[in-house]
């Protein structure tokens, strides 16, 4: 099944939704199950939830960015703290996870927030690979990041883990490097310009006309997140996606007009790829158990010496993503985090998520940094990839770090 579906994905270049698919019915050929259209069908709805989680979420930011709230937000953010450096890049790192905290994809704050934030970057003095490697990177922690971690929630479909709990341990993760690597990449090469100079360079905003009311989309999402954890009285729990909906909605009253339809068609024609991957993860997690091939990997991992587990993990699951983060975390997360089910589950499979996340860095897909490279207008990603290298060093040596560190951290938080 793996064979197959790295063929079609780099040899053959179908999509990643479609290998994973047709890779899953060849499994299931292979395992004398003939077609298994039932488990087909059925894997195919096993990340159903997520996928209405990342449907939602996109058309959210779409409303954000069509009502003019996202252009606003970077303004008002950049013109607070243009003046100090440290701050400056703290906030625009901030600024370029928050899609991908949102959406839990990585693909979603590249493509986001990192039009708005490039050329802003580029004209404070940032070099151009390193402005696209700071996008890049910071799209991955934001995917890592929570309150949506896909990856995680892959994992956890696949051990029957729940998504709760997992908020402290993911900033454990996330915040350092995050903090690191912002200051790593533009201390040198920042400067401070005059008030004139940064009015010019920021995106249009609309607060003077709208007010307050332009954030109120984003305050409704973030106070209906933290109710739904409080149980409070008669307020229901809603979930993610009737959450970004809301937040949706609310959008259409709060900034420029826009045709709602049409932002959604796009937001879907953006999820499309991420949301066909998801189905096609479905289908091969649920052949693989069905011929028994996710078992034997279980058992293979079981059997590892602990150097040697540690070191296939931190090896294999990169590069794996390299091809998808989504199929690495199900083909490979799932067994390695059965294999270290003596641990916390919560702080395993956060500290996993970190190590797949890498994979949006690796050839041949790169998607972060691929995209990233776009956006500041370089043809060749690998010239971004370079200034890449330590920063993923660093999310790994993290990832790795707390799994070392798992039974510690249980006690402490």
């Amino acid at each position: 099944m793996v064979a197959v579906f790295v063929l079609l994905a780099t040899v053959f270049k179908l999509p990643m939704g479609i290998s994973l698919a047709l890779s899953a019915l060849a499994g299931s050929l292979a395992g004398g199950e003939g077609i298994a259209l039932r488990h087909l069908v059925e894997g195919a709805f096993g990340f159903f939830d997520i996928i209405l989680i990342i449907a939602s979420a996109m058309i959210f930011m779409k409303v954000l960015q069509e009502s003019g709230i996202l252009d606003s937000l970077v303004a008002a953010i950049l013109r607070a703290f243009y003046k100090n450096k440290i701050l400056l890049l703290l906030t625009v790192m901030l600024l370029i996870m928050f899609p991908g905290m949102i959406t839990g994809s990585s693909l979603a704050a590249v493509l986001s927030t990192g039009p708005l934030i490039a050329p802003v970057l580029i004209k404070l003095g940032l070099p151009r690979l390193k402005a696209a490697a700071f996008i890049a990177v910071g799209a991955i922690l934001g995917m890592i990041a929570p309150p949506v971690n896909i990856l995680v929630m892959i994992m956890g479909g696949g051990v029957d883990m729940p998504y709760v709990g997992l908020t402290l341990p993911l900033l454990i993760i996330t915040v350092p490097p995050a903090v690191i690597i912002a200051l790593w990449l533009g201390t040198k090469d920042l400067r401070i310009v005059s008030r004139e100079e940064m009015q010019f360079l920021l995106p249009a905003s609309l607060r003077e006309k709208y007010g307050f009311r332009l954030y109120l989309p984003l305050l409704v999402v973030l106070v209906l997140m933290v109710l739904q954890n409080f149980r409070i009285g008669p307020i229901p729990d809603l979930g993610l996606p009737a959450i970004f909906f809301v937040g949706s909605l609310t959008g259409l009253f709060c900034g420029r007009r826009f045709n709602f339809f049409k932002a959604t068609q796009k937001a879907m024609e953006e999820a499309m790829p991420i949301l066909s991957i998801l189905a096609g993860v479905g289908m091969f997690v649920q052949v693989m158990t069905l011929t028994g091939g996710r078992g034997w990997a279980v058992m293979t991992f079981l059997a590892l010496p602990p150097a040697l587990l540690y070191l296939s993990i931190a090896v294999s699951m990169p590069l794996f993503g390299g091809v998808s983060a989504f199929g690495s975390a199900s083909v490979l997360g799932v067994p390695f985090l059965l294999a270290l089910i003596e641990k916390n589950a919560l702080i395993t499979s956060s500290a996993l998520s970190a190590i797949v996340g890498i994979g949006d860095l690796m050839p041949p897909a790169a998607m972060a940094a691929r995209f990233s490279a776009q956006v500041v207008g370089e043809k060749n990603f690998f010239r971004v990839l370079r200034h890449c290298m330590i920063p993923a060093f660093l999310i790994l040596a993290m990832g790795i770090g707390v799994l070392l560190l798992a039974p510690l951290l249980d006690k402490v938080i």
